[in-house]
């Protein structure tokens, strides 16, 4: 029997007459076997590959086989965009048998949810965000919404794996079961992630559910990739303008303020353009996405928010200004074009800057590998366990001391804390009065209401931190929201910047309810958002190595790209067969390590701390400069004694990642002892590994 005859009747008849399909795809086949089993599984295939139909299709066909009673699948995705995108598909496909589907997230409107929770759907379609402020709900009855779900499908899983939202999703989930009572199958979908099958483990959590990868392979179409270097954002806009006219070009830049800029030089070239960044209001976004969705030749300037499964329509061209920080994203990117016949996926890199044209470099030569960056999921995530702690106080109304552990234990973020750990967490909250103890109840004490409990305790709904913004207001129109660290640094009456694209002039401030009102302008800066720093990986560093010590020159390279590339290799010669290169100039040493920027941050305070002076680290280099340069004998001296004394060890180094952070890594720190903060700062800035191998590498 072939996976399409394991479908019910029904569903077997409304896939070849309802939808017109002649056939499955690979991946639709096998994933049909997997979730029929009742396996959990991490389904792969690229953007618009099917696997969507490859989850829904099996679980659909239980749904009507044996009945099973709404709500009976969850269906979890990062962004409320991709939810608004993926809402009609999910209304047709619960509709081949009779089913429905329904879309929760923070635009649903209260009316809507009540009439959902008076006559629930089938499948309920959710943001992670959403799905904690449901379970904390006391308007909500979250228990008799949640007490049928039989399986959870988690679009985009390695984004969620990469990061604390995952680890999120993944406790709350642990507490959907126990409300649920029985061992939820777990289904993941992406497009790209290099180690499938532990991602698949780590969604698992508490399920005794077998495992598996469901992995069609197969070679699709070659590529078709360039590399040009523009020099500027300005030759950039010139380019885009003359590349590809006629066209539907999504071009994406890796920050709000570049997106601003770009989309404002390309609009006053007369190209229409639209801009898309997670700073502009949802009417804002989704009134560019339709606008471009709906046009033949424009373009929509975009962050990193567009490279997931969100459709804007029948792409031509894909363009990357500089480059990503990782191989995945580049592969997301591009996946948004050739999925019409005949067509096939295609990006064009437009490098402004020396670094962005070696780093786009080595990421095709990463690509051409067939290389994708493994996940690594956090088993130790004491600030998320500190949240988890928080919420269940809310959702019980005071939590047994010696219970709460109970309803988050399986939960894979959490695997790798021990008993004496979360006791620590539980007094170090205690002694700060985070919680209190009432008649052996844990509860948020007055500390963690003012700390979380702001907004009817929005704070604790999400897991990531939202910087101070100012809303901007065109009258009744909100355009999005500017950082209120750039509005201080100007004076109201010069404070102008461009939002959506379009130039704005502030004519007034409330700033006790953070709104800057405006009104159009003719000429405008550019706005600033506070971002963190780009870690990139050892892999990526080293593939930039590998450009500058070859002498290939890459067909896919233009002119320019391979002019301004062979003048980089000849300024780099020192790094030719040199195992531990180092560069001279006046009052400084710089040793390029190529480690990647973690391990370098973890080397700069060892070798500061034996040199004196000061050392700085960036992703490929480390820069001595007073005492810490005073003689190349000395830095190698100090790494050899490095590699001997074994100094290379987490207890020895976690002491100084407080002096790395800028800013919070987590709005949950204040919860942390000193021990587990300076754990979770480690985890995220530094790597223990990477040094030692460096180091030994060298010495």
């Amino acid at each position: 029997m072939d996976a399409f005859d394991r479908l019910t009747p029904a569903l077997q008849y409304q896939i070849v007459n309802g939808l017109g399909w002649k056939s499955l795809r690979p991946v639709q086949e096998r994933a049909i076997e997997a979730v029929l089993a009742g396996e959990n599984a991490v389904i792969l295939a690229p953007t618009a590959g099917g696997k969507t139909e490859a989850a829904l299709f099996p679980l659909l066909s239980l749904m009507d086989a044996e009945d099973r009673r709404p709500v009976s699948v969850l269906y979890i995705a990062p962004l409320r965009a991709l939810l608004n995108n993926q809402e009609p598909r999910l209304h047709e496909l619960a509709g081949l048998v009779g089913r429905r589907a329904f879309k929760w997230h923070g635009d649903v409107g209260q009316s809507g949810r009540r009439r959902f929770a008076d006559d629930l759907a089938d499948v309920l379609a959710i943001t992670p965000e959403s799905l904690e402020a449901l379970l904390l709900s006391s308007s909500m009855p979250a228990r008799r919404i949640l007490a049928n779900i039989q399986a959870v499908v988690v679009d985009e899983v390695h984004g969620f794996a990469a990061g604390d939202r995952g680890g999120h999703l993944m406790a709350v989930l642990e507490r959907v079961a126990r409300i649920c009572g029985r061992d939820i199958q777990r289904i993941g979908l992406s497009a790209t992630v290099g180690n499938p099958a532990e991602i698949c483990a780590w969604m698992s959590g508490s399920s005794s559910r077998n495992q598996s990868v469901v992995d069609p392979g197969g070679v699709g179409a070659d590529p078709e990739l360039s590399l040009d270097y523009v020099g500027t954002l300005e030759n950039a806009a010139i380019v885009i303008e003359r590349l590809h006219p006629g066209r539907k070009r999504l071009v994406f830049a890796d920050s709000r303020r570049r997106v601003e800029e770009l989309g404002h030089l390309l609009a006053q070239r007369g190209v229409e353009t639209h801009v898309t960044h997670s700073s502009l209001s949802a009417s804002e976004r989704q009134a560019a996405e339709r606008a471009f969705e709906q046009g033949n030749s424009c373009v929509i300037v975009a962050t990193s928010a567009l490279e997931l499964g969100i459709d804007v329509g029948d792409l031509d061209h894909v363009l990357q200004i500089d480059a990503p920080a990782v191989v995945s994203s580049f592969l997301q990117r591009m996946g948004r074009t050739g999925r019409r016949p005949g067509s096939v996926p295609n990006c064009t890199f437009l490098c402004t800057s020396d670094d962005s044209l070696l780093q786009a470099a080595a990421l095709l030569q990463l690509h051409d590998r067939g290389f994708v960056e493994p996940v690594s999921p956090a088993r130790r995530g004491a600030h998320l366990l500190a949240h988890q702690l928080m919420a269940l106080t809310l959702q019980h109304s005071g939590i047994a001391a010696g219970e709460w552990w109970s309803f988050v234990a399986g939960a894979a973020p959490f695997t790798g804390l021990d008993e004496s750990d979360r006791a620590e967490l539980v007094e170090t909250m205690l002694g700060r009065d985070i919680l209190c103890q009432v008649d052996g109840r844990l509860v948020l004490g007055d500390r963690g209401q003012k700390l979380y409990g702001g907004k009817n305790f929005l704070d604790l709904y999400v897991v990531f931190s939202t910087p101070s913004a100012l809303r901007v207001m065109w009258g009744p129109q909100e355009i999005g929201t500017i950082d209120v660290y750039f509005a201080h640094i100007k004076e109201p009456e010069e404070l102008s910047f461009v939002l959506g694209g379009k130039p704005w002039r502030a004519i007034g401030i409330d700033w006790r309810r953070a709104t800057c009102h405006v009104e159009p302008s003719k000429e405008a800066g550019l706005p600033m958002w506070m971002g963190a720093p780009r870690l990139l990986s050892a892999e990526l560093c080293q593939a930039m190595k590998m450009i500058l010590v070859q002498t290939e020159v890459d067909p896919r390279w233009s002119r320019r790209a391979t002019e301004q590339l062979d003048g980089l290799r000849q300024e780099n010669t020192f790094l030719h067969g040199d195992p531990l290169p180092i560069t001279e100039a006046p009052g400084e040493l710089r040793w390029w390590t190529y480690a990647g920027g973690k391990a370098n941050n973890t080397l700069a305070p060892l070798l500061q701390l034996r040199l004196g002076g000061k050392v700085t680290a960036n992703n490929i280099a480390l820069a001595f400069s007073g005492q810490a340069a005073r003689s190349q004998t000395a830095l190698r001296q100090a790494l050899r004694e490095l590699r001997e004394e074994d100094a290379l060890r987490a207890d020895n180094v976690r002491r100084f990642a407080a002096g790395l952070a800028r800013g919070r890594i987590s709005k949950f720190q204040p919860c942390l002892s000193e021990r587990l903060e300076l754990e979770l700062l480690a985890e995220t800035l530094m790597d223990v590994e990477g040094a030692a191998r460096t180091i030994r590498g060298c010495c």
